[in-house]
């Protein structure tokens, strides 16, 4: 078969499978709708003792007067001033019952001076037949009259706290609701939409100096459309790899991230990178074997179409470079997998998410024949700096195995290599040499803070100055025996559990940009602060990273006074300063 007919075949199968996925999900799907789509609750407070709570109801369906009921344990409330509803005979209940339909506005008073939780029961039924269970509802209210900040959509667990409802509605709660209602038309558009915001993680970006190289390695007959086709080849090939990855992951228990950071990994892919670099520069010319060139010519009748199975293995490499970025999406379908096996959902999940995360490479390979120069001077300039960023992709790459003065001479180097080439090296062009100007002087900069101490490559003059932030002081727990036992003498104060790994990017950036924020500050001096290392990702961090589910950090467990783990309340993945002020503010009432 053709080798273009084999990537168009490959791509319509996958279409396919996707298809009958959502028709499947759609087919199974009930007739009803789920109580938060039926009954759609909005909150807020209309002046300073008001609360108003509205519910828009769905054609067909209808709510009892007598099922609403409002509470908070941080606020006193009054009588709710209910209107009058429609008087109907209920064959549910054999009796004669008030309902709205449409929509009803219910007015609380609330004594208060600070934001409260409120928590709203409601009950209603279809014209089908269907009667749903009473559902609670909570909301976080602020006093200048601002819409609710938090809802939980689904029905509360008996027993639950309004601070646990909260809770609820963060990034965890959200992906761990979607996945467990086993509706595919939910969770892939879901999936989707998270991996677009990951796409311009540090674990994403290397993968786009990749692909445009592939792009200008075609040369000046590159057209959009086989700048697009060889973009969605990689793509795919990223994304199937990354599925069958994450899915073995989910199934077996154990996370990929620490195995795909051992030395031998990280400097396999980094001298993979600088031989790519290598042929952009015209060291060499990279290309296949004369014989499995002619042999894929003779199939397709053209080279070059001999390259998408080259570009689709080149996808699946890179699979294994996104594969230790563990965000809150990537384990929440992981722990999925794990508990309930179910490989069409979990599956279907990641591979959403990938193609989610393959959405910039898209444009670049459909931008191809605008974006890119054709001929002449500047497809060469091109190749030069693809090649440099190739570089930095594997200087990035082996900074957890080397030290961190080396990492900063490596970007000095670099920096001033290519900020010399394009201040001397290139005729004309005043914007390349200013580009040219800037990064001799940041590889400058990097000289200069290595020779005085530094060993920070994003602040290399820290070392010089007084830190306005001292640095956060955790207690290392190594066995869960540690863990108990610090949790036992923690009695009485929240506890934050912090796992870390010198590999793990996005642990370093929480510890120097989000840990060291005054806001974030003020609260995690009012906890007990842990933190596990697995960088060795030994039997203990296994032993670890298993009792909570994890997959490999970053991962922050939060306890309550007495020891608990914080229901909802975990933290996966980076988050800046604002939002985990918001994630501590939710936990601190446990």
């Amino acid at each position: 078969m053709p080798v273009m007919k084999f990537a168009k075949v490959l791509v319509l199968h996958l279409l396919a499978i996707v298809t009958l996925c959502l028709g499947f999900s759609a087919a199974q799907a009930e007739d009803f709708l789920a109580p938060e789509k039926a009954f759609v609750l909005s909150a807020r407070m209309s002046d300073a003792q008001t609360a108003t709570i509205t519910y828009r109801i769905a054609d067909g369906y209808y709510m009892y007067r007598e099922r609403f009921d409002f509470r908070s344990t941080d606020a006193v409330l009054g009588a709710p001033v209910i209107p009058p509803g429609k008087i109907k005979f209920d064959e549910t209940f054999q009796k004669d019952v008030e309902t709205y339909r449409g929509e009803v506005t219910i007015r609380v008073p609330v004594q208060t001076s600070a934001p409260f939780t409120l928590i709203a029961t409601s009950q209603g039924c279809s014209d089908q037949g269907l009667c749903y269970p009473p559902m609670d509802t909570a909301v976080r209210l602020t006093l200048d009259g601002s819409p609710a900040l938090l809802t939980t959509a689904d029905a509360l667990p008996a027993g639950i706290s309004a601070s646990e409802a909260a809770i609820a509605e963060t990034d965890m709660g959200r992906i761990e609701r979607s996945l467990q209602s086993g509706r595919l038309l939910v969770i892939v558009p879901l999936f989707f939409l998270l991996g677009l915001g990951l796409a311009f993680t540090p674990c994403v970006l290397p993968m786009l100096p990749i692909l445009s190289s592939i792009i200008v390695g075609e040369g000046a007959t590159v057209s959009r459309r086989r700048g697009f086709t060889l973009a969605l080849v990689y793509s795919l090939g990223m994304a199937i790899v990354y599925t069958a990855l994450g899915t073995a992951a989910g199934l077996i228990g154990e996370g990929l991230a620490a195995t795909l950071q051992k030395p031998w990994v990280l400097a396999t892919f980094a001298l993979m990178m600088v031989g790519l670099a290598l042929a952009m520069f015209d060291v060499y010319q990279l290309q296949m074997p004369s014989a499995i060139q002619s042999r894929l010519s003779g199939a397709s009748g053209r080279q070059s179409a001999g390259k998408l199975p080259g570009v689709f293995v080149m996808g699946a490499l890179s699979a294994l470079i996104v594969g230790p970025c563990v965000a809150a999406p990537l384990a929440g379908a992981l722990v999925y997998i794990s508990q309930t096996r179910d490989v069409l959902i979990g599956a279907s999940a990641l591979f959403a998410m990938a193609m989610g995360m393959s959405v910039p490479l898209l444009l670049i390979g459909l931008s191809a024949g605008t974006l890119l120069p054709r001929a002449g001077a500047w497809m060469d300039a091109v190749k030069r700096l693809f090649g440099v960023l190739m570089l930095g992709v594997a200087l990035w790459m082996i900074s957890p195995i080397i030290p961190a003065a080396v990492f900063m001479l490596g970007w000095a180097a670099l920096g001033m290599a290519y900020g010399g080439y394009l201040l001397w090296g290139m005729k004309g062009a005043w914007f390349a040499k200013a580009v040219g100007v800037f990064l001799l002087a940041c590889g400058l900069l990097q000289l200069v803070g290595v020779a005085t101490g530094g060993r920070d490559a994003l602040s290399p003059f820290a070392h010089l100055r007084e830190s306005s932030h001292e640095e956060v002081r955790f207690v290392r727990v190594k066995t869960v025996d540690d863990l108990d036992r610090a949790l036992q003498q923690a009695a009485g104060k929240n506890v934050m559990l912090d796992f870390y790994a010198d590999w793990c990017v996005s642990c370093i950036e929480m510890e120097k940009f989000t840990f060291t924020h005054a806001d974030v500050r003020a609260h995690l001096d009012q906890m007990v602060l842990l933190q596990v290392d697995v960088t060795r990702n030994d039997a203990d961090d296994k032993a670890m990273l298993r009792r909570f589910n994890l997959f490999g950090p970053p991962g922050i467990i939060f306890f309550d006074k007495s020891g608990q783990e914080i229901r909802g309340g975990r933290v996966i993945g980076f988050q800046n300063a604002a939002k985990f002020t918001q994630s501590l503010e939710l936990v601190r009432s446990f």
